[in-house]
């Protein structure tokens, strides 16, 4: 993936928000110890490093909602 498209592959804009692990994390309304253990263990939504900083697309956020949306649950 090219370091300027979203996870959908579509450009991300000059105006796309970053956000920091706090913002993704009340976004998805978990905690950052959460975010954190989920970015380690890769079961979280993709994230960007910017030297030591961690921050995520907000378009990210929205696809990692969209992938985990579930209409029973028996699905996987």
């Amino acid at each position: 993936m090219l370091a300027n498209q979203t996870t959908a592959g579509r450009p991300a804009g000059p105006s796309e928000p970053l956000l920091t692990p706090a913002d993704a994390a009340r976004m998805l309304r978990v905690s950052l110890s959460w975010l954190a253990k989920a970015r380690l263990s890769g079961d979280g939504p993709r994230f960007v490093k910017i030297g030591r900083s961690v921050r995520y697309l907000e378009s990210a956020i929205r696809e990692y909602i969209k992938i985990r949306t579930r209409s029973s649950t028996s699905e996987e």
